[in-house]
Formats: structure tokens, C-alpha cells, sequence
């Protein structure tokens, strides 16, 4: 199992670093043992975190209520629950890089 994800309660915590203001919002690898997401969204505001949820969201397959910013909400670390195994993160993610 990828360092970036573990399972958690009745699912999986994401490990993300997020890099925002980016061009596009993307997947593009791995930092630091973290997924690394490029992000459009500007870090003000709650707007890239806004911006992570709905990707993962869209990615995965889940309605937005399904995830949640557990810490990091003001940095680029983030983890992030997501009501899923970890097994059908890994599947959905590896499609999209």
C-alpha cells in the first residue's frame, strides 16, 4: 500500500500536500510521502481546500459530504478522510496518472 494512504475508521486517510495556484488541478506524483495535488485554486479563504474536496470528489466517484479536511486546513499538508477502502482509492487514483 502507497505511504500516502492508510485505512481509518470505516475508511481511508489520504495524506496530501497540496501545491495551489497551480495552471490546472491535477494529481502530479508524490512529495514528501504525501500525494501531491496541483490545485487552480488560490490558498485564501478556504478556496483550495474547497478545490481538493471537490477533485477528490469528482475522482473517487463521492459526493463532497463523503470527505473531510481532518487536518492541515490552513497548510499544505493535508489529511483528508475519505469514506472509501483503500484498496478502491488506489484503483480510482491510478486511472487518472
Amino acid at each position: 500500500m502507497p505511504e500516502w494512504i492508510c485505512p481509518y475508521k470505516n475508511g481511508s486517510l489520504l495524506f496530501i500536500y497540496v501545491q495551489p495556484g497551480a495552471k490546472s488541478t491535477a494529481i502530479s506524483g508524490v512529495h514528501d510521502k504525501r500525494l501531491k495535488l496541483r490545485i487552480a485554486a488560490p490558498p485564501r479563504d478556504g478556496e483550495a481546500n474547497r478545490e481538493v474536496l471537490s477533485f477528490l470528489s469528482e475522482c473517487l466517484g463521492l459526493g463532497k459530504s463523503k470527505l473531510e479536511v481532518l487536518k492541515g486546513e490552513s497548510g499544505r499538508s493535508k489529511d483528508v478522510y475519505v469514506d472509501l477502502p483503500p484498496e478502491k482509492i488506489i484503483i480510482l487514483l491510478k486511472v487518472l496518472s
